[in-house]
């Protein structure tokens, strides 16, 4: 195919980790190329935009002088701190298309005198007939920019007119239509070098992207062009220029489909690469690590869990071949990190849970927002290194994520909810909201909630009158929060404990008393928004901690006390929560006839079908509940999903799986993804599953999964090859299936009984990624039934091991196995052992 020139007429960029150079910047039809193969063999962390973070982003424009092919380059940005004047004298003056809509986001536009139409054929004809482009603006709840720019521009009559004068302007939650941002944040950044939240993108009425960027300020200034004037020069570009602008559009999507559209080059990941690319992604991990503070990389830093869970993995390889030194070295680097992260302001000690991220180094300052994905997977984290390691420190981080989502994030129907906003209204002024309102404050504040334990509150937690944001030079550059102080524990409670002549239990005991204290002045603060709405598969990455933690933390020391926030949960309720999340999955979000998901529900399901992370994440989760106790009704779903998944989303003939069902027209690119970022990849998560899935089954089931393990791997041979720290999990996956033999341990015993607890405890005692559990009562018809036909194996094993009034366990290699045990400590000891 003959390679045409993309003219990039107006092109506004965020830049994450991929800047572009003075040279793309005047010689825009060299642009394309380069940058979908930075697009496709780097790694990038989006973020909403920040304009005065100390990331120090920059939007680019580039604007037409007097040819298409002659842009020049002017900085826009908008010197704004993070608090803005919410508006609600609009409120009903304008009403749009988006009230109609259930998306928070979509509603909180719904007033805007823009008019607003969401993603969808009304406006895509509107558009057509109308000969006039689409500006797309692309969100979520709980961004903050995202609202700056709705204050700034959305919400004023002058902008307005321009948007409805010129345009058909669209909105899009991008979190429930993750496909659709999918297309126009890859398009961001393949041209530009990176992207973010509000993604603002112009469009041709057929779809195609013509220029896009994230945030802009209303009005030029300093020589930097606004809103306004960007609005300005799209029209006049697609007046003057329409054919130019629409085939390179077109071009671009062409040129993304084709440079996407990976396949596998073989049936199988080469040895090489199968038995070095994990090993090759922590060694860079650990060259990145940083001994101080903990964590990987510098500020601002991420608690980018697939990192640490690939160190753990390593860890425990290491351990196995005798290498006890190195593997030692691996856990320290993650138990450092979790410990400096859960001391750290980006940990909320009043309320539980974590912030999405710490702008500074010491993981103090955080942006404020709390995601469900977060929490689950840091949940999981702080669960493997309890198991490891047995110190309580761990498990009462974990504790205290789950007992925040229990208290905070649950509906009554079991459902759990997506975020909590980092924004809200200041108490002294209720139409002035303000990033982290909520969590901060001040030494006057605190003395006169805590009361008679302030002193020792305020040292332990470095409180100051001038506020405490000053451990980095990027905490607080522009003085946001002075005299405000954001709780961070610069010693541990038993250094400061010590230093008092304080039994330990005591000292813990008074902050926990002042957390409260401080929790319940909290509660009258108001409140952050909540996103309420349901997503899938962020739903199966809580369910896999809460049923985890179910056992897990059942080996916590007996007598183990805890302290506000942490609820002192009975582990048992854990797998409860799981179960009732799951049910409210299955009766709103699931189809049995089709045997297909829906992506998200809030007020009824959404329009969106489920994509590729919603199966993946949600049959992880069912295999955590089914293996850590669940009915064999947990399993049956997951098999079923697995299928449905296969069918839908498999490359059969490329291998590995593409992120949609392809069957949305309006959705111009279908791509098989692969990084584990903030999220892990529904392509590693899949690969996972399938590993897991091969060693529960036998035959051509266990063949089947197998093979599709291997083949969604060869795929991303060359990522795995020269980017593998930029896909932590699916290295592990990598791993799993160079292991010769699989190992299962089969319980055999009534159900509910306190002896197949007891079991079941032992079995996840110790940390073990390869390790299959399986538990099965022989008296129960449905589990036999499902046995006999899909594991004869287990069905024969359960039939010959049962025992009335004991539980046995079997501890096998490929359903080969050793004698029966049938003493939980002896199991526990076992697998501990190594020698299983």
């Amino acid at each position: 195919m003959a390679k045409r020139s993309l003219l990039v007429p107006s092109a506004i960029s965020y830049r994450t980790h991929c800047p572009i150079n003075s040279h793309f910047a005047t010689h825009p039809h060299t642009l394309l190329n380069p940058m979908l193969k930075k697009l496709l063999f780097s790694s990038s962390n989006f973020t909403h935009f920040r304009p005065n973070s100390p990331l120090k982003f920059r939007p680019i424009l580039f604007i037409p002088s007097s040819s298409l092919n002659r842009p020049t380059r002017v900085f826009s940005m908008a010197e704004k701190d993070r608090t803005f004047t919410t508006s609600t004298s609009h409120q009903n003056k304008h009403t749009n298309r988006l009230a109609s809509e259930h998306s928070p986001y979509l509603l909180q536009h719904a007033h805007n005198p823009v008019n607003w139409y969401p993603w969808g054929v009304e406006a895509f004809e509107e558009a057509r007939k109308r000969d006039v482009p689409i500006f797309l603006s692309i969100g979520y709840s709980t961004c903050h920019w995202c609202h700056v720019m709705e204050v700034e521009s959305f919400e004023d009559d002058g902008v307005a007119k321009l948007l409805n004068d010129w345009f058909v302007s669209i909105k899009v939650d991008r979190e429930e239509r993750p496909d659709v941002d999918k297309v126009y944040m890859t398009y961001v950044q393949a041209l530009y070098g990176g992207g973010g939240w509000p993604l603002s993108v112009f469009l041709s009425p057929d779809l195609k992207p013509l220029m896009g960027g994230t945030y802009f300020p209303p009005d030029d200034k300093h020589g930097r062009p606004g809103f306004k004037t960007i609005l300005r020069k799209v029209k006049e570009a697609w007046e003057s220029k329409k054919d130019v602008l629409v085939k390179s559009g077109a071009f671009a999507i062409e040129q993304l489909s084709e440079a996407l559209s990976i396949s596998k080059l073989s049936d199988k990941l080469s040895e090489e690469i199968s038995q070095s690319a994990l090993l090759e992604c922590t060694k860079s991990l650990a060259e990145s690590y940083d001994p101080k503070y903990g964590g990987f990389g510098s500020a601002p830093k991420f608690p980018r869990p697939s990192e640490p869970q690939a160190i753990i993995y390593q860890s425990k390889k290491l351990m196995e071949s005798g290498k006890t030194g190195e593997a030692e070295k691996h856990i320290k680097m993650v138990s450092f990190s979790l410990q400096c992260m859960a001391r750290g302001g980006v940990h909320d000690h009043v309320g539980g849970g974590f912030h999405r991220y710490s702008v500074d180094e010491c993981w103090h300052v955080p942006h404020f927002e709390k995601m469900l994905y977060d929490q689950g997977q840091l949940a999981n984290v702080y669960l493997d290194v309890f198991s490891i390691t047995k110190d309580v420190f761990y498990s009462c981080v974990a504790r205290d994520i789950l007992d925040y989502l229990k208290r905070d994030m649950i509906g009554d129907k079991g459902e759990i909810f997506s975020a909590e906003d980092a924004d809200s209204a200041e108490s002294e002024n209720p139409t002035k909201k303000k990033e982290g309102a909520f969590y901060v404050w001040t030494t006057t504040e605190i003395e006169d909630v805590v009361g008679e334990y302030a002193s020792l509150f305020k040292e332990h937690y470095y409180i100051k009158n001038s506020g405490n944001c000053d451990l980095s030079s990027m905490s607080d550059p522009h003085n946001e929060f002075k005299g405000k102080n954001v709780l961070i524990e610069r010693k541990s409670a038993s250094e400061m404990a010590s230093k008092l002549g304080m039994p330990l239990e005591n000292y813990q005991e008074i902050l926990g008393v002042s957390r409260k204290k401080l929790f319940d002045a909290r509660s009258k603060r108001p409140r952050p928004h909540l996103d309420d709405k349901v997503i899938v598969s962020w739903n199966g990455l809580v369910i896999s901690s809460f049923a985890r933690a179910s056992k897990i933390l059942k080996t916590e020391p007996e007598g183990t006390k805890s302290n506000f926030p942490v609820a002192g949960t009975n582990p048992q309720e854990y797998m409860e929560v799981a179960k009732k999340a799951l049910n409210f999955i299955k009766e709103n979000l699931y189809n049995p006839q089709s045997r297909r998901l829906q992506h998200s529900f809030r007020n009824g399901p959404s329009k969106a079908p489920g994509f590729l992370d919603d199966y993946a994440f949600l049959i992880s989760g069912l295999l955590d509940v089914y293996e850590h106790g669940g009915e064999i009704s947990w399993l049956s779903w997951a098999v079923e999903l697995q299928e449905t998944q296969d069918e839908v989303f498999l490359d059969k003939t490329g291998g590995g799986y593409f992120n949609t069902t392809g069957e949305d027209e309006s959705v111009l690119l279908r791509v098989k993804e692969d990084h584990d970022g903030a999220e892990p990849s529904g392509n590693s998560v899949s690969a996972i599953n399938l590993a897991r899935l091969a060693s529960m089954f036998t035959g051509t089931r266990s063949d089947r999964y197998r093979q599709n393990a291997e083949h969604l791997l060869a795929v991303f041979e060359k990522r795995l090859k020269e980017a593998p720290v930029a896909v932590p999990l699916m290295c592990c996956a990598a791993d799993m299936l160079t292991i010769p033999s699989k190992k299962q341990v089969v319980l055999v015993g009534k159900k509910p009984s306190p002896e197949m607890e007891r079991m079941l405890v032992s079995a996840h005692a110790s940390y073990d990624p390869n390790k299959t559990v399986i538990h099965v009562d022989p008296s129960d018809e449905e589990e036999m039934g499902f046995w006999k036909e899909k594991n004869p194996n287990v069905a024969a094993m359960a039939k010959s091991s049962f025992v009335t009034d004991n539980v046995v366990a079997l501890v096998c290699r490929d359903f080969a196995c050793k004698a029966p045990v049938t003493d939980p400590k002896s199991l526990e000891a076992l697998l501990l052992s190594g020698k299983a």
